[in-house]
Order: C-alpha cells, then sequence, then structure tokens
C-alpha cells in the first residue's frame, strides 16, 4: 500500500474518531514533529488505532498488510464507540435508566393463550323395556379463544387470569361470549405459594376438574415432596343432561342432588405429592375432598350428613423419558340419591383409572407425538368433575388417544371411547370420539 493510501485512510481514521486534540509528544523516532503527518499519527497512535515496531519507529512509507488494516479499523472502530460514550455519557446513562425501566415493564405483563377447534360424536346404544335398542348421537363442533393474562406486582406476587369465549360452530351462534372463568392474585417464595380468588384447585388432573373460589397454600418443592391444603365454594362442570336422559330416568336418579350443584358448593381439600424423580421411578398423591351442599338431603346415617367425603389415592411409575404407567383410586362416602331415596347401583361411590403413556407431543418441536391408551371407571359421587374427553360420570370403559405437533405450536389430538354405563349391564354400548386443534400464542 502506498504512502497516499495510508495517508486518507489515517485521515477517515482522524475524521471518524472526532477529534480535534492531538497528542503533544512524538510517539515514533522516525516521525518529525514537522512532518505533514505528525499531528494524525499521533492521536491515531495515543487513540491505540496504530502501533509502531519495537524499535520505536513507525516506518510510514512501508506498505501494510490486509491484516494489518483490519486491526486498524477495529481500533478505530473501538475508539470511536469509547469516545463517542465518553462525550454522550449523561445522556447514554439516562437512555439506559430509561430503556431499562421500559424493559422491566413490558415484562410484567404476559398473555399467552390459544384457539382451540374441538369435534365431538357420542352414540349411545340402550335397550328399552321392550329389548328394543334406541341409539342417540350427539355431536358439538366448537370453537373456543382463549386468553391467559399474567401481571407482576412486585418481587413475589403476580395477577392471574382466565377469559374463555366459545362458539358453536354447527349453530352459527356464540355459546358462552365472552366469559372470565378464573381470576386469582397469586404469591410465589421459596418454599410456599399462596392464592386467593377464583382458581384451579391442586390435583385437579382426573376427578376435580374445575375451578374453586377460595384460598389455598401449597408448601415444599415440585421435585420433591409437597402439601397443599385449600378450602372455599366449586362450581360443577358436569350437567348430568346426557346421564339423566338416557340412563337417569329409567333408574330414577337426579343427579344434580349429588354432584356439583349448579347453585355451588362447599370445598375443603388436602393433600400430598411425591414427584422424587419423574424421570424414572415412583410418583403418587394421597388426597381427600371435602363437598357440602344444601340440596343434599341425609338419608343414611353412615354417609356424615350432607357431605360428600372422597379420599382419593395416586400411584405411577416412571419407566423412563417416554413411557410411564400411572393411576388413582378415589372412594366416596354417598350412596344414595338423597332426593330420591333410593340407593345408587353399580358401585358409584367409586372412581378409578389406569392409564399407559408413551412420548407426547410438544408445542416447541414440529413432529413429537404421543400416545396413551387407559381404562377408567367414573362412579357419579366419587367424581365431582372429570377431566377426561372420551368417558363421561357415571361410565366405564376403554379409552385411546394420540396427538402430534404439526407445526410449532399446533397440536393435533384425536380419542375414542367404547364405554358402557356403570348401573346397566344389559348390554348398552356408548362409543366416544373425540378431536381437537390448537393453536397456542
Amino acid at each position: 500500500m502506498k504512502k497516499t493510501l495510508v495517508s486518507a485512510l489515517t485521515t477517515a481514521l482522524v475524521v471518524g474518531a472526532a477529534s480535534t486534540t492531538f497528542a503533544a509528544a512524538n510517539p515514533f523516532s522516525d516521525v518529525p514533529a514537522d512532518h505533514w503527518a505528525y499531528d494524525a499519527v499521533s492521536q491515531l497512535a495515543a487513540d491505540g488505532v496504530i502501533e509502531g515496531y519495537g524499535d520505536s519507529t513507525y516506518r510510514g512509507d512501508r506498505n501494510i498488510t490486509r491484516y494489518e488494516m483490519a486491526q486498524m479499523v477495529a481500533a478505530a472502530d473501538k475508539a470511536m464507540i469509547d469516545k463517542l460514550a465518553a462525550e454522550f455519557a449523561d445522556e447514554l446513562n439516562s437512555l439506559g435508566v430509561r430503556v431499562a425501566n421500559l424493559e422491566k415493564h413490558a415484562d410484567m405483563v404476559k398473555w399467552n393463550g390459544k384457539l382451540e377447534y374441538t369435534y365431538t360424536n357420542d352414540n349411545y346404544k340402550l335397550k328399552d323395556a321392550a329389548g328394543d335398542t334406541e341409539t342417540t348421537k350427539i355431536k358439538k363442533n366448537d370453537l373456543l379463544f382463549r386468553l391467559e393474562p399474567s401481571a407482576e406486582v412486585n418481587e413475589h406476587w403476580t395477577v392471574n387470569a382466565r377469559i374463555d369465549g366459545k362458539y358453536d360452530m354447527s349453530q352459527d351462534e356464540l355459546k358462552d361470549n365472552l366469559n372470565l372463568r378464573r381470576a386469582w392474585a397469586q404469591g410465589n417464595y421459596k418454599n410456599f405459594t399462596v392464592r386467593f380468588g377464583r382458581f384451579s384447585m391442586y390435583g385437579n388432573d382426573s376427578i376435580n376438574d374445575t375451578e374453586m373460589s377460595g384460598a389455598d397454600l401449597k408448601i415444599g418443592n415440585d421435585n420433591k415432596i409437597s402439601g397443599s391444603i385449600g378450602a372455599g365454594r366449586a362450581r360443577s362442570a358436569f350437567d348430568g343432561g346426557v346421564y339423566n336422559e338416557l340412563a337417569g330416568n329409567a333408574l330414577s336418579y337426579n343427579t344434580d342432588n349429588y354432584g356439583l350443584g349448579d347453585n355451588g358448593n362447599s370445598v375443603f381439600y388436602v393433600g400430598v405429592d411425591y414427584n422424587a424423580n419423574r424421570n424414572k421411578g415412583f410418583f403418587g398423591a394421597l388426597r381427600y375432598f371435602r363437598y357440602a351442599n344444601s340440596v343434599w338431603k341425609v338419608n343414611d346415617d353412615n354417609n356424615d350428613g350432607k357431605k360428600n367425603n372422597i379420599w382419593q389415592l395416586k400411584l405411577g411409575y416412571q419407566f423412563d423419558k417416554n413411557s410411564a404407567l400411572h393411576g388413582y383410586y378415589a372412594k366416596s362416602n354417598m350412596k344414595y340419591d338423597y332426593a330420591d331415596d333410593k340407593k345408587l347401583s353399580g358401585n358409584q361411590d367409586k372412581s378409578w383409572s389406569i392409564e399407559f403413556d408413551y412420548k407426547g407431543a410438544q408445542p416447541a418441536n414440529q413432529g413429537t407425538w404421543g400416545a396413551w391408551i387407559a381404562y377408567r371407571h367414573l362412579g357419579l359421587t366419587a367424581t365431582p368433575a372429570k377431566t377426561w374427553d372420551v368417558v363421561d360420570e357415571g361410565l366405564k370403559g376403554w379409552q385411546i388417544g394420540a396427538n402430534y405437533t404439526f407445526l410449532k405450536n399446533i397440536i393435533g389430538t384425536v380419542q375414542y371411547g367404547h364405554n358402557k354405563f356403570i348401573d346397566r349391564e344389559d348390554g348398552d354400548r356408548v362409543k366416544q370420539f373425540f378431536g381437537r386443534v390448537e393453536w397456542l400464542f
């Protein structure tokens, strides 16, 4: 590289550094003070952009390599940034504070949610008094939009909500409009979590999939042993319509009087969970639930008055990261339809399930999938609000299902249930099909 190119480069670097003050001392022995490039060479040396040789010479007439030029440009960029940072330090510090506060407040409110399309087709085949088989088909074609905001209050507390909007696509009409399903304040501390408001109770993965209005406390570590206790009021997720129409009328059961009635129930629960190592090994839980409803009547001294007491034991084993076998058994003290003074038949005071899971669709990973098979028995009084999609309260039978991640955050699920009524042993069958696509955000 010739002297003219070196001169142009050094001049550009000096201008880019926006400097007007030059070094007073001579950095190189072979650059005299009266040299036309003395001030520029001195300033670049002071800024660390250029370096001489070990004998204190600059050798300004020597060609430089591409590597030397790259080093000079990089050093000049750093020098320029350092100078700008020093000159505008106050402004940058102020801007940094404003940006930090903006980022902090932006993170205080987080929005999650989904759009969910669900299709169900349930076929009920029952024999009438004359022995003839009648078939009833119930189809649903629903669209759900869900928002789940979470806002930070301070270091420990957040406020949370769930807002649902449902749309019946088969009837072209809104089902529930926008509905505030949950709203609660939650305090997260090192060894415990406390909640107040309307939320889903702990242990809602089998027989208690409904919201509770009240307060609860969880103590311990989710990865080891934890305990929970809560109290409040709960409303049913079970309308009893199909059961009452197809089986309940024939048996004179009034399920509104021993399920979770629409007028609400007082509820108390306590439980302990063991989750030592979910990659391999045993896990389980022991829980107690007590429901009380003012419409229940006392017809059995052994049923503890107007209270439905349910004990539940859960146990499972994780074989590896892909497969697990788990189940539960729940027992209720309620054996009567309190409205009609009629003893329930068919072990309606028991609920149990056994299930084998293999893998599972992961929302963030396209192409992941999972499958499961289960047998469930959902007694009416021992299942206040079931969580399963292809078996209803009052039914028992086999269910299979699978899910698949088509694209990131787009998951499809299919399930099939081959069931029958617990209290009808005359060959009646209930076949239930379920399909769903979820778009998560």
